[in-house]
């Protein structure tokens, strides 16, 4: 008999706190576990010692006959503590220092939603703070429970059992990665579809397919824009035309502008010599005022058709925005050219004729009187 324990003795396993065994287990209870690992006595296992998270009860973790491995945190004559959480983690801290040096992607389930942020069992608990789990703010993460998300690792202690993941950190690299595939695939001259993401003093982004790209307010329309939100708002689909794209710096130039018809275009049949029009008064110059008679295009008011009697400059009668009705005299809309007249529009009287005279020099020749108008009459004089 006595030989028969010596034998059993002998045949014993010797364990020492931070060996990793086998063991089978034997019994569960509601808060601990009894396993078989060859020593003298049954292992307990504590329920906290089952997983990084946090367990109800053990059943949920562990069954009877099953054989896994668990780290030795207590050996002694009478009693055996293992630990189901230790041996996870003792092989996931290596592996995750494996995957954080070669910027690996990591699958897991999210197994809680805490304040600040999401948890993960990676063998270790795994903290993904709110800021690090989607490129955009999120109000409510109560629907990522159960979620399977993608994880880089972006800091682990494993002495301080610390380990914080960032899902951001995929999605951000998939972004660029995506962006740069845009880029290079962007041709200038051709018309796509955006999305305006945001508006501007000088004009409005528009994410183009993952690049965003600026129409400046200057290509917003053909006709003077003063603020880019009389064209376009926020969320609003738009086409626009891809005027320059720079893939190092990652500008990409757009016009809306180009992808209108233009405003000469649109007029093309619309005004005809005769017709009586509106419009305003955008500039004055030395030889006439141009009217704008409708977007985009103006016609001119030659200095001799602003009025019935003479004038020295076109401010004596007009200013600039102000509204005036005109008589088409000329239209070429090829050569972007309307001709109009206000004095056409006054009664006429007898002093016509020497107004128009006062005004003889071609309405294409903006230069100023010409030699023949200031001296014709004397050398006709002179000739007889």
């Amino acid at each position: 008999m006595v030989d028969e324990m010596n034998n059993e003795i002998a045949g014993m396993k010797e364990f020492n706190v931070g060996d990793i065994v086998s063991a089978k287990v034997t019994k569960v209870e509601e808060k601990q576990a009894y396993a078989d690992a060859g020593y003298k006595v049954d292992a307990i296992i504590p329920i906290s010692e089952l997983s990084s998270l946090h367990v109800e009860k053990v059943s949920d973790v562990l069954n009877e006959e099953d054989e896994l491995e668990f780290k030795v945190i207590k050996a002694e004559d009478d009693e055996l503590v293992l630990s189901r959480r230790g041996a996870l983690a003792e092989k996931a801290w290596g592996d995750l220092q494996t995957k954080h040096d070669s910027g690996e992607i990591i699958e897991a389930e999210v197994a809680e939603v805490v304040k600040g942020g999401l948890v993960v069992d990676l063998g270790v608990r795994g903290f993904i703070p709110a800021s690090l789990v989607e490129r955009h703010y999120v109000e409510d993460f109560a629907d990522y429970k159960g979620r399977t998300v993608r994880l880089k690792v972006v800091e682990l202690d494993p002495a301080d059992n610390k380990l914080i993941l960032s899902q951001r950190a995929v999605l951000d690299e998939e972004a660029e990665s995506h962006k740069k595939e845009v880029l290079d695939n962007l041709q200038v001259g051709d018309t796509v579809e955006g999305t305006v993401q945001r508006l501007t003093d000088f004009g409005a982004f528009v994410d183009i397919g993952g690049v965003d790209g600026l129409v400046h307010i200057s290509q917003m329309a053909h006709h003077r824009v003063e603020s880019p939100g009389e064209i376009v708002k926020e969320g609003e689909t738009i086409k626009v035309k891809i005027l320059a794209v720079d893939s190092e710096s990652e500008r990409v130039s757009l016009s809306i502008k180009e992808t209108l018809p233009g405003p000469w275009t649109t007029i093309e049949g619309q005004i005809e010599p005769g017709d009586i029009i509106e419009g305003q008064v955008k500039r004055l110059v030395s030889f006439g005022a141009f009217v704008e008679v409708a977007p985009g295009v103006e016609g001119l008011v030659h200095i001799s058709q602003i009025a019935n009697r003479h004038i020295g400059t076109p401010g004596e009668v007009l200013e600039e925005g102000q509204a005036v009705q005109a008589k088409v005299l000329d239209v070429n809309p090829s050569e972007q050219r309307i001709s109009l007249s206000i004095r056409e529009l006054e009664k006429a009287d007898t002093s016509d004729q020497k107004v128009q005279q006062e005004y003889s020099e071609p309405e294409e020749d903006h230069s100023g009187f010409s030699l023949g108008d200031m001296i014709g009459d004397q050398l006709k004089k002179y000739k007889k």
